[in-house]
């Protein structure tokens, strides 16, 4: 990609956090940058905002139809939108299950898919995917979030192998707790059991002090900024010193003196 004119860039879940982080950063590295939320938000930050509900149809294709009618071509697509479940893996009906999977698994597909026709007539492209830590180190309540980003590593990893040849990759952005307000936004699971009450009110005060002592959303959009400009994409971008930290660990460190550091760390134990 050309850093001197990078050209369009479309941005989901652009609202807030990292997202919005992320569109600040193309804006000043030179892109033109459009922004998505579920509800129209004002222009700003030389950013344009559009409306966009990932999990309709209609509306992801309106979306980018109304960018290509103003500019013509889109040059990166960074897929941030999604939200954030915890609670124990059996405390979830199937029906809050599904709803999650739709914005953070076929969110992902349904904006993709809109988009790829378009990259392919250009002949290149860039596909940025927010996963997380959680991609490759599922935590403990944390199932369903964890699953939905397993199946975002899979998929882009197998995307990013079949769109080389038309000159478009992909690449993966996994950030660590990150200070944003994405720990407020959980969605709590929607059959609570009690028999999780005390192992789920002692990790939610672990996940709530990570956040405080988290990466900025800033540092994640500077990561994101590298998968969407370096001339060879990497396939994994660890994003900060802890997301880095525990991947090494994961690859390096024996499964059992992992998963006892694991619970060990989240108050369970071991």
């Amino acid at each position: 990609m050309n850093k001197t004119n990078p050209g369009v860039a479309l941005v989901t879940g652009a609202s807030s956090g990292i997202g919005r982080a992320t569109a600040i950063a193309l804006q000043s590295a030179g892109f033109r940058v459009f922004g998505t939320s579920r509800r129209a938000a004002k222009n700003s930050d030389g950013l344009t905002m559009l409306a966009c509900d990932v999990t309709d149809d209609a509306s992801v294709r309106k979306l980018v139809d109304d960018v290509l009618a103003e500019t013509g071509r889109i040059d990166l697509l960074v897929n941030n939108a999604g939200m954030g479940l915890f609670g124990g893996a059996e405390e979830s009906s199937m029906v809050q299950a599904q709803a999650l999977f739709d914005v953070n698994v076929f969110g992902v597909l349904r904006v993709t898919n809109a988009v790829l026709p378009i990259m392919r007539r250009q002949g290149k492209g860039r596909i940025v995917n927010l996963s997380s830590v959680q991609g490759f180190i599922p935590a403990p309540y944390f199932a369903l979030y964890a699953s939905t980003k397993h199946a975002i590593e899979g998929y882009s990893e197998s995307l990013d192998h079949e769109l080389r040849p038309f000159g478009i990759r992909v690449a993966l952005v996994e950030p660590a707790y990150t200070r944003t307000s994405f720990e407020d936004n959980l969605a709590k699971p929607d059959q609570l059991l009690d028999v999780y009450d005390a192992a789920r009110a002692g990790m939610n005060a672990v996940v709530r002090k990570a956040m405080e002592k988290g990466d900025s959303p800033e540092l994640v959009a500077k990561t994101v900024l590298a998968a969407a400009t370096d001339r060879v994409p990497k396939r994994r971008y660890a994003a900060g010193k802890m997301a880095r930290q525990v991947s090494l660990l994961r690859r390096f460190v024996p499964a059992s003196a992992f998963d006892k550091s694991l619970r060990k760390q989240n108050g369970l134990p071991v």
